[in-house]
C-alpha cells in the first residue's frame, strides 16, 4: 500500500515537472467542502425557561402570554419550556450524538440586560451564556449566536419598541456588552432573526408578540431602526473587535420560494415583488451594491400611501448617509427557509399591509408533502439558493434554519427524514453543482420547544422533549440517527442523493 502510495505521488511530481499541472480529483456532487458547519438551532425564549429566575428581566414574548394565555393554541408559554437553562448539558451532548460541529442559539436580552439598558447588568446571565459556550467548545461544537431572536426587554417596549427608532441605540450597548464578554469564544455572530416575521408582532393584535396592532405602519417603521442597529453593530465590531477576535457577523433573513403559477411575465413579475417585499426589503440596504430599499417596494408603498389619502409614504425614507452607513454591512448572508408556494399577481391582504402592497396572491403547490404551513419542496430552497446568490453577489450563504414539524407523539419522524434527506440534498446540488458559495447548515430544530403561537403543538425537535414530565426528558427521534450519519460523514448517501426532488421542474 505504501509502496503504491509512493508512486502516485512521484508520478504526480513528474507530471508537475513536466509542464502538466496536477488537478486533484473534483469533490463527489453528495458531498460537502471541507470546513463545512452542520448543527442545529434553536432560541432563548423557545427553550430556556427559567423565566424569572436569577435575576432575568420580563421580555415581551412573558409579558403577553402571561397577560393572554389563551392567546397560543394551548396555553403554552415559555415560563419553563424545555428547561435548558438547567439542563445545557445535557443540550450540549444532544449535539454530540448528532455528530454537530456548530450549534446555533440566541442570548435573551432580558437575561443579560434586565432593563434593556446598561442601567443593570445581570452576572448571573453573562455567567449563564459563558457556561455553555464553554461546553459546547469543550465539545467540539462551535457556537454561533444570535443577539436577537423575538424577546424584546419589555421595558423597551414601554418606549414603543422597534418602531422607535431610539432602539438601535440600546441594541448598541447590549450587542458592546455581548462582544466585550464571549467574542473571545465566538467566531461566528447573528445580530437578528428573521425581522421579516418578528415585524408581525407590529402589524397584528394576536399573531406575535408585543401585539401592537399596526399593520402597514408600524411594522415599515421598524424596518429601518433594525437596519441601523444591525449596521451600528457591525460597524462596531469591524472597528473594535474584529482585529482581536477575528469573528464573522451576519444577519439571518427568512425567504420562501414563489414559483409563478404560469409561465406569463406577470407571474414572473409577481414571484420577484413578493421576494423583494419579503427578503430584499431587509437584504437590499445590506447586500446590494446600490444599497436602498428595493425600488419596487418604494415604489409601491408610496403610490398605495399616496392612494390612501396619506401625506407621506408608510415605508420611511433612508438618507445618503444612512444608506451609506447600512451598504456592506454583513460578512456572510444567514438564510431560514421551511417552505415553497406557488404565486400570482392579485390582491390579498388587509389594507394596509405589506401582502396588500406586493400585489399578489399564493398557493399551495400540489403533490407535494404538507405539515401546517411547511412544503416538502427541495428544489424551491435550491432555486432560493441561487436566487440570493444572483441578487447578491460574493456574500456566502449560511442556512440557519431549515426544518419539519410533528404533532406530538411522533417519535418515528419519517416525514422529518424524507424532508431533510431532500433539503440537505438541495443545498449539495446548490453548491457542487450551480457553484453557490455555502458556509454552513443547521435544523431546526435541535429539541422540541415553544412554537411561538402554536405552543407545544407543534414539533419541531429532532429530539423529543416530554412536556408532561417535569424532568423534561429527551429522547431521539429516528431522524437523529439519519442526520448523524450525515454530518459524521459530510455527505448525503449516494441513493438518498439521487432520489431526492431536488431539480426544478422545466
Amino acid at each position: 500500500m505504501r509502496r503504491s502510495l509512493a508512486l502516485v505521488v512521484v508520478a504526480a511530481l513528474v507530471c508537475s515537472t513536466q509542464g502538466v499541472p496536477v488537478k486533484p480529483p473534483a469533490r463527489a456532487a453528495n458531498r460537502f467542502p471541507d470546513g463545512f458547519h452542520l448543527g442545529a438551532a434553536t432560541a432563548a425564549f423557545q427553550i430556556e425557561g427559567a423565566w424569572n429566575e436569577d435575576g432575568k428581566g420580563e421580555s415581551i414574548w412573558d409579558h403577553m402570554l402571561h397577560a393572554q394565555p389563551n392567546l397560543t393554541k394551548d396555553s403554552g408559554n415559555g415560563d419553563v419550556a424545555a428547561d435548558s437553562y438547567h439542563k445545557y448539558k445535557e443540550d450540549v451532548q444532544l449535539l454530540v450524538g448528532l455528530n454537530a460541529n456548530c450549534y446555533r442559539f440566541s442570548l435573551s436580552w432580558p437575561r443579560i440586560l434586565p432593563t434593556g439598558d446598561t442601567n443593570v447588568i445581570n452576572q448571573a446571565g453573562i455567567d449563564y451564556y459563558n457556561n455553555v459556550i464553554n461546553e459546547l467548545l469543550a465539545n467540539g461544537i462551535e457556537p454561533m449566536v444570535t443577539l436577537y431572536h423575538w424577546d424584546l426587554p419589555q421595558e423597551l417596549q414601554k418606549l414603543g419598541g422597534w418602531p422607535n427608532i431610539e432602539l438601535a441605540d440600546y441594541f448598541l450597548e447590549y450587542a458592546r456588552i455581548a462582544f466585550e464578554n464571549f467574542g473571545d469564544r465566538v467566531q461566528l455572530w447573528l445580530t437578528f432573526n428573521e425581522p421579516n416575521m418578528f415585524c408581525n408582532g407590529y402589524s397584528s393584535a394576536t399573531d406575535f408578540a408585543p401585539g401592537a396592532n399596526a399593520s402597514g405602519i408600524a411594522d415599515y417603521m421598524m424596518a429601518k431602526t433594525i437596519l441601523l442597529a444591525h449596521a451600528r453593530v457591525y460597524r462596531l465590531y469591524d472597528q473594535h473587535f474584529r482585529f482581536k477576535q477575528r469573528g464573522k457577523v451576519g444577519i439571518t433573513l427568512d425567504g420562501a420560494w414563489y414559483e409563478p403559477l404560469t409561465n406569463s411575465k406577470e407571474d414572473a413579475d409577481a414571484s420577484e415583488r413578493q421576494l423583494q417585499f419579503e427578503v430584499g426589503l431587509w437584504a437590499n440596504p445590506i447586500f446590494s451594491s446600490q444599497g436602498n430599499f428595493p425600488k419596487v417596494v418604494r415604489q409601491r408603498v408610496a403610490a398605495n400611501s399616496k392612494k390612501e389619502g396619506r401625506a407621506r409614504s408608510r415605508l420611511p425614507t433612508l438618507s445618503p448617509s444612512e444608506i451609506h452607513l447600512i451598504k456592506g454591512t454583513a460578512d456572510f448572508f444567514g438564510l431560514n427557509h421551511y417552505f415553497s408556494s406557488f404565486i400570482t399577481s392579485g390582491s390579498s391582504g388587509q389594507e394596509p399591509s405589506k401582502l396588500h402592497d406586493a400585489g399578489v396572491v399564493t398557493s399551495t403547490i400540489p403533490g407535494y408533502p404538507t405539515a401546517y404551513w411547511i412544503t416538502d419542496v427541495p428544489w424551491g430552497l435550491r432555486k432560493l439558493l441561487n436566487w440570493v446568490h444572483d441578487t447578491y453577489p460574493g456574500y456566502p450563504i449560511f442556512v440557519t434554519e431549515n426544518g419539519w414539524a410533528d404533532p406530538p407523539g411522533v417519535l418515528n419522524d419519517t416525514g422529518r427524514i424524507h424532508y431533510l434527506r431532500g433539503y440537505v440534498s438541495a443545498i449539495l446540488r446548490a453548491i457542487n453543482e450551480d457553484g453557490v458559495p455555502m458556509i454552513g447548515y443547521t435544523s431546526w430544530s435541535l429539541i422540541d420547544n415553544l412554537e411561538w403561537m402554536d405552543g407545544y403543538t407543534m414539533k419541531f425537535g429532532l429530539y423529543s422533549v416530554d412536556y408532561d414530565d417535569p424532568e423534561r426528558p429527551r429522547t431521539p427521534k429516528a431522524s437523529v440517527a439519519v442526520l448523524a450519519d450525515i454530518y459524521k460523514n459530510k455527505a448525503v448517501p449516494w441513493k438518498d442523493f439521487e432520489n431526492a426532488n431536488t431539480t426544478p421542474p422545466s
